[in-house]
């Protein structure tokens, strides 16, 4: 029922399709996506709007998917979603934005809500995680699937990259320009991607000239800044100075690149430097990142089939996708010459 008194049945003439295609194209129930757009197309010609509150009870669906992460802010959640909403939107399925905090025991809290019935699935991605939110994953009334590390062992449904190969990738890279004495920015080592990121870097740098490590605060850009700082500062000397920094993500080494003009330092002719995720911002920044991606994109979609896939049927087994890492080469660490 709308304003506008139109009925699901004068759509389906003005669209020129059977009454249940409509009723299917509107619900996101197994119409073709020419259908639905021809049927949405109508539906909005005469102003129809679906029954949300009515359909939630007859189908006994919220149609909704939690989308659970411990920064809003950061861009590599804001592609992800890109990527969720293109899978789920056809469906009839919205997405809310939730966060998990930064603690397993939040993240926990929140898996535990779900008893609430106000989401029909939940797509997490957990900054730490312990054994009692594996097992409120585990027990939740409702799917859940984890972006991050690879949980199909527990039973859970996952996404997974492998971020130290792609940390290994960006020194390679680095060293290939002939740069030997690298630092590595990292975020948070009791963290997922902290634990794997110094993982890949302990294991690529091994042969490096000179190694200086800073653990950020978070993964974000002011507290990037800082521990670049820090890092600059403590590899000061003609024979310390840094001329690689590698970045556990985009935001750390926007951060970086700030400090390192703070020092007097150049960026790439001085200290070429790495990001990891390929944000937008990263690629707009002066000079663009040179960044290993682990297409977000694709990860949202991948983890959005999952959690469509168990709506439908929740007893089907754990499934684990993985996607890979692949270097992006930019301005930070070349001269244009090699674009």
């Amino acid at each position: 029922m709308t304003s506008t008194r139109a009925t699901l049945l004068q759509v389906a003439e003005r669209a020129g399709v059977s009454l249940a295609s409509t009723s299917r194209a509107l619900h996101g129930t197994g119409a073709s996506k020419a259908m639905v757009e021809r049927v949405h197309a109508a539906a909005a010609e005469l102003g129809y709007s679906v029954d949300a509150i009515g359909r939630s009870l007859r189908m006994k669906k919220t149609f909704q998917i939690a989308f659970a992460v411990a920064d809003i802010g950061n861009p590599v959640y804001v592609e992800m979603m890109r990527g969720i909403h293109e899978v789920l939107a056809p469906h009839g399925f919205r997405v809310v934005v939730m966060t998990t905090g930064d603690t397993a025991d939040s993240a926990a809290e929140l898996v535990r809500s779900l008893n609430s019935g106000f989401v029909d699935g939940m797509i997490i991605i957990p900054l730490r995680t312990d054994d009692r939110l594996i097992a409120e994953i585990q027990q939740a009334p409702v799917p859940v699937v984890v972006i991050g590390r690879a949980m199909s062992d527990h039973g859970v449904s996952s996404v997974s990259t492998d971020s130290a190969a792609g940390i290994g990738a960006a020194v390679e890279h680095v060293r290939s320009r002939g740069r030997r004495r690298i630092g590595f920015l990292n975020g948070p080592l009791d963290t997922t991607p902290g634990e794997s990121r110094q993982r890949g870097f302990d294991a690529a740098a091994r042969t490096a000239e000179l190694i200086e490590t800073e653990i950020a605060d978070d993964f974000t850009v002011a507290a990037g800044l800082d521990a670049a700082r820090r890092l600059f500062a403590r590899a000061s000397g003609p024979a310390e100075q840094l001329d690689a920094v590698v970045a556990a993500n985009d935001l750390l080494a926007i951060g970086a690149i700030r400090a390192a003009r703070e020092f007097g330092l150049k960026v790439p002719e001085d200290v070429v430097m790495t990001g990891m995720d390929d944000t937008e911002l990263g690629r707009v920044f002066l000079p663009s990142l040179t960044s290993v991606s682990l297409d977000s994109t694709a990860r949202g979609r991948a983890a959005a089939e999952l959690v469509l896939g168990l709506t439908d049927d929740p007893d089907q087994p754990a499934r684990q996708v993985a996607v890979g890492p692949e270097l992006i080469v930019r301005e930070s660490t070349t001269d244009g010459s090699a674009l």
